[in-house]
This record gives C-alpha cells, sequence and structure tokens, in this order.
C-alpha cells in the first residue's frame, strides 16, 4: 500500500493535502501523521512505497531537501487552499488572553488581530492542530489554527482569515 508521510496531528493543512493528493492521483494509501516533517523523514528511510509531503512554509524544509540529496527528490509541488486559519481561543474576551500560540509560519497573522492586550507572551508549537491542543489543555490562552482545530478542540473562533492558497512539495525516495 502506498503511504504519504506528513505533519500531524489531525486536522494539520498537510493531512488535508495529503488526502487531496491521494485522490487527485487516483491512488490507494494511507496517510501517516507525524510530530515533525523531519522525524517523518526518518520514518521514510525505513518505509517503501511512500513519499513525503511537505508545506512550502514549513520552518527549515530547505533543510529537509539539502540533508536528504542522497535518498529524497523534490517529484511534485501543487497549490491547495488550506483550511480556514484562525484566531481561536478557550475564551471569548480578549482581555483574558495573556498568552498565544502558533505553529511558526502563519505566527505573523497575530497582528491582524485588533483589541489584544499587548505586550503578549508567545510560544510555537509543530503545527496549527497542535497550537489547537495545546490551546484546548490550558497551555496557551488562544492560537492561530485551522477551522478543523478548532472545531475538534471547541474552540472559540474570534477572527477567521479565511483558507490561504498555499504550495505543498512532494518528496519521493530515490531508487
Amino acid at each position: 500500500m502506498f503511504t504519504i508521510h506528513t505533519l500531524g496531528p489531525k486536522g494539520t493543512n498537510c493531512e488535508k493535502a495529503a488526502h487531496y493528493y491521494l485522490e487527485k492521483n487516483d491512488l490507494d494509501g494511507n496517510v501517516i501523521l507525524h510530530e515533525t516533517l523531519e522525524i517523518a523523514v526518518e520514518k521514510i528511510k525505513k518505509d517503501n512505497n511512500c513519499i513525503l509531503l511537505g508545506c512550502i512554509v514549513y520552518p527549515y524544509l530547505h533543510n529537509i531537501v539539502f540533508q536528504n540529496l542522497t535518498f529524497l527528490k523534490l517529484t511534485d509541488c501543487f497549490v491547495l487552499d488550506t483550511h480556514n486559519m484562525l484566531f481561536a481561543s478557550r475564551y471569548t474576551d480578549l482581555n483574558k488572553i495573556k498568552k498565544i500560540g502558533s505553529h511558526p509560519a502563519p505566527k505573523d497573522l497575530f497582528s491582524e488581530v485588533n483589541g489584544l492586550n499587548k505586550p503578549i507572551e508567545s510560544l510555537l508549537f509543530n503545527s496549527n492542530s497542535e497550537a489547537a491542543l495545546q490551546c484546548a489543555n490550558g497551555t496557551v490562552d488562544a492560537c492561530i489554527t485551522t477551522l478543523k482545530a478548532a472545531k475538534n478542540h471547541n474552540l472559540n473562533i474570534l477572527h477567521d482569515f479565511g483558507p490561504v492558497p498555499m504550495g505543498f512539495s512532494i518528496h519521493s525516495k530515490i531508487n
């Protein structure tokens, strides 16, 4: 069976893109989600009939490409709208938000949210879905995340940035 290794946990834009890629290419396969793409690369080394799906704004994607030239090559790219990107919280009152979380890529969206008290402490997480999970668990008060992850964790949507046209890369093993 064909496998796509990509960024998790459930609800990431990479997971959405992986399922899209399978459908678009009429492939029977599964999607395995990893804490980071770097961990996914290590798993691919031990797996056959698989690819890595990355997001072009993933921090250090260039390292994944150039540090693995002996066994991975870029074989495809496509553009797909992300899930709606959101500013979400356990709270509905912006004044209660003291700590925010995000994946490094969309963290600048915080500056687009009006009414946030500044300065505010921020934490970075491995994915948008992880930011939502950590918000639900109380590690942070609010986060930049996806609509899917916010719903999965019963967060309040305070600002909807909408979908973002995003590039996704496919990396195949060199035979």
